[in-house]
């Protein structure tokens, strides 16, 4: 008695694959899947009536189509040559700037170079630090 056949579906590479076999088991086999598809949810059974009807035309046999196109299954399918648009897109960025919130800080606090108050003050009280060092070392 012949088992009843079921339609599965996945994609490997630049292809869709179906084939219609009696188990998921068969199916991975048929494909030479190295790890079980359907756990990974990269394969399904299939209830689409079209691969259905191409997949029940021949049975155990490896059906193939371009990746994202909606033409009909066969043994030897041809790649995709329409692959979008029109050449090349620019893409925009966003203008560089401060990482900071974008809160900008007050005049008072920006010097005339335009370097903020704080880090002249952090570079002023460094090089006193490193004046006192200097004496304490002359005077020992």
């Amino acid at each position: 008695m012949a088992r009843k056949l079921k339609t599965y579906q996945t994609s490997v590479g630049f292809f869709d694959l179906a084939i219609a076999a009696p188990s998921m088991k068969a199916a991975l086999e048929a494909w030479d899947a190295d790890s079980n598809l359907f756990h990974q949810g990269a394969a399904k059974e299939s209830d689409d009536p079209d691969v259905t009807a191409a997949t029940m035309a021949k049975p155990g046999v490896v059906l193939r189509r371009s990746v994202g196109t909606d033409r009909p299954f066969s043994e030897h399918a041809e790649l995709n040559t329409d692959l979008g648009g029109g050449g090349p897109t620019k893409v925009s960025r966003k203008p560089k700037g401060s990482k900071r919130s974008g809160v900008p800080l007050a005049p008072s606090t920006r010097l005339p170079s335009g370097r903020p108050l704080a880090y002249e003050r952090e570079q002023r009280r460094r090089e006193l630090e490193r004046e006192g060092r200097g004496r304490q070392a002359e005077g020992a």
